[in-house]
């Protein structure tokens, strides 16, 4: 099997042998480095090796080639090798905000960027290029699947476990029950398809419609608390709750998170998150959910999956997490960071094919499978149009319904610029979803053009939808809330003479105390919150601090 290859091109010879020979020296072990001295010649090149079926792991370009400008090439190369690593060269006095190399970056044109004059043996060449090596996937060979699933094409428990194993970042297969491979692997578990979706690990356990429950204890996360009494509980798991997770146990805190579905929140399904600080290539969200979570596991946070929070009481100095399994858990102090759903459309047609062609979120878990289709998105947030740049990698085209007059009130710059230079996606605006088609499965949508009021009918594969969030509080009966269901924290507490109704301390509520003194808040979950993952990390974080307060004045 011959290497990957590292393809380099440049118009000025001595800088291009010389990063040859540096490349070759670091990573020739495992790569062939092949060199062009112009860009006609180096695109020829790519056009053979691709005809070729040779896997190309990474292409570097000098910026300012007379013949033709780096990112140009770069871009021409991905239609050639689209799993190949881009890479510009670029001068360092040259890297201001003005170059088109950053918005290049900013857009996902590029990977990652080289400064010359390099470091051979520093971190200036190591590191950017060690870091999109590893994260290139060869385009050819079969991938490991660690599970696979065989189920109904459309079917809502299939979606589920597909979305779960996909947010947790497990490889996995899926295969319809009705082909050769479906028959094959059914036959392999001894199951004759009759009740579906069977699960088959690598392992050899299988499983036939397994609960949430059981596919984590499978997975080997634990499902029940460990212990009755902890410092701290933690209900949710997602940016806010993670950090919490990581600041308490770091800081010795006997800290229990508990999470109904998998680490991460909304953020989790986000395909690409490019404005989290540190990250300036950008992250997915399922990648930084897990890392956070492996973080706090290793402070010695308690994690347990597949179980919601049902009720919370005080009890004394003690707060009381009452768990869907029944049983009740013990804190000295509680964060509740229990996040968004995905607001509802409300179209009845929809609602009943949902796991059937309609989906909430999950355009992460679901992308491969809109191979070729057409698709449409609805919402304007950033979520909405991550998940409709994410689908356009697969799908034929893809459409982005907007309610309102434009996006720049609800999506950030950054990702109305990628929209824009995307060709296969289309963005209407003032158009909304009343209506669906279809009987077992989603094959069309009735829009409504705000504007003149005139319905369209639109044939359609699949339908994702990311309209906002409705609070998760309805388990909260004793915490105050606004009229939308989002807690009330802090100074929001405080009445028209400065007393919080019903507040039992002589002193004021803290920052992001609830209505129950020791219970905080943090996250999307919170009223007036930021809807960004940088701002509920910190809410998480600010949250411990105030926790670590509460046990000192009490």
């Amino acid at each position: 099997m011959t290497h990957p290859i590292l393809f380099l091109v440049d118009d000025r010879p001595k800088v291009l042998a010389a990063l040859a020979g540096d490349l070759e020296r670091r990573f020739g072990t495992d790569h062939r480095v092949l060199t062009g001295t112009s860009p006609g010649a180096a695109l020829e090149a790519l056009a053979g090796l691709a005809r070729d079926g040779q896997e190309v792991a990474l292409v570097v370009a000098g910026q300012r080639m007379a013949e033709l400008p780096g990112v140009t090439l770069l871009l021409k190369a991905h239609d050639l090798h689209p799993s190949a690593k881009r890479v510009l060269l670029v001068g360092r006095r040259e890297w201001t905000p003005a170059n088109p190399a950053v918005r290049a970056m900013t857009l996902g044109q590029i990977d990652t960027y080289l400064f010359e004059p390099w470091l051979p043996v520093a971190r200036f060449l190591d590191l950017p290029i060690s870091q999109v090596l590893a994260d290139w996937v060869p385009s050819q060979g079969p991938s490991f699947e660690g599970i696979r699933i065989v189920g109904p094409r459309w079917g809502t428990r299939s979606h589920e476990l597909r979305d779960m194993l996909t947010r947790m970042g497990i490889p996995h297969g899926w295969y319809q029950a009705e082909t050769a491979a479906g028959r094959r692997l059914l036959e392999e578990a001894d199951e004759d398809g009759s009740r579906l979706p069977v699960v088959l690990f690598h392992s050899g356990q299988v499983f036939v419609d397994p609960s949430d429950a059981e596919l984590a204890e499978a997975l080997g996360f634990g499902t029940s608390p460990g212990a009755g009494s902890y410092d701290l509980v933690i209900v949710g798991a997602g940016p806010a709750g993670l950090a919490a997770a990581v600041y308490a146990a770091s800081e010795g805190l006997d800290t229990l998170v508990v999470e109904p579905q998998v680490a991460g929140g909304q953020a989790g399904t986000s395909a690409m998150i490019r404005n989290y600080l540190g990250f300036p290539r950008g992250i997915g969200g399922g990648d930084l959910a897990n890392r956070a979570l492996e973080q706090a596991w290793l402070f010695g946070a308690n994690l347990v999956l597949a179980q919601r929070a049902t009720g919370l009481r005080a009890d004394g100095p003690r707060r009381l997490v009452r768990l869907s399994e029944g049983s009740e858990v013990s804190a000295e102090a509680v964060v509740v960071a229990s996040g968004v759903s995905w607001r509802r459309l409300g179209v009845p047609e929809l609602e009943a094919l949902v796991g059937a062609g309609v989906f909430y979120g999950a355009a992460g878990a679901e992308a491969r499978a809109m191979e070729g289709q057409d698709v449409f998105v609805v919402g304007a947030g950033n979520s909405a149009g991550q998940a409709a740049l994410h689908l356009a990698k697969h799908a034929a085209t893809v459409t982005l319904l907007v309610r309102g007059p434009d996006l720049a009130k609800s999506m950030s710059e950054y990702l109305i610029q990628e929209l824009e230079q995307a060709s296969s996606v289309t963005v209407r605006l003032r158009t909304q979803v009343v209506g669906g088609l279809g009987g077992h499965r989603l094959e069309g949508l009735v829009l409504r053009h705000r504007d003149t009021e005139t319905i369209e009918e639109v044939p359609a594969a699949a339908l994702f939808v990311m309209i906002g969030g409705e609070p998760r509080t309805e388990w909260l009966a004793g915490v105050e809330r606004d009229d939308r269901g989002y807690i009330l924290t802090g100074h929001d507490l405080l009445g028209p003479g400065g007393t919080a109704a019903g507040w039992p301390l002589q002193r004021p509520p803290l920052l992001l105390e609830t209505s129950i003194p020791g219970v905080f808040a943090a996250g999307d979950v919170r009223h007036r919150s930021v809807k960004r993952v940088a701002s509920a990390v910190g809410e998480g974080a600010v949250a411990v601090q105030l926790v670590h307060q509460y046990l000192g004045r009490t």
